[in-house]
């Protein structure tokens, strides 16, 4: 990805920014990659027990980054919220929108 996506929101509200590129923690660590494996969550709206432990700092869940987190990971917690509303994903990771 050349810029950064925009905050994805989920059908309960629940948002975070789900970013990948050479500067994010990510894998493949490069821009405009044609898919990324794992990417870089910030800033989720509540605490999600699906990422805790990729989380750079633990005891604040909704004001840390979360690294290298599998793309598969992103759309299990894009299902538990009721789809995607509104945002952008990184190449690779499905786009699960709500019904």
């Amino acid at each position: 990805m050349a810029g950064l996506c925009k905050k994805i929101i989920c059908a309960d509200g629940f948002s975070m920014s789900v970013q990948a590129g050479e500067y994010n923690y990510s894998h493949p660590r490069v821009n405009n990659a044609s898919r990324y494996f794992s990417v870089e969550i910030g800033y989720p709206s509540e605490k999600e027990t699906l990422i805790i432990e990729y989380a750079e700092d633990p005891a604040n869940p909704t004001g840390t980054v979360y690294g290298w987190v599998p793309a598969a990971i992103i759309s299990l917690i894009c299902a538990k919220h009721g789809g995607i509303v509104s945002g952008e994903l990184p190449k690779g990771i499905p786009y699960l929108r709500a019904k």
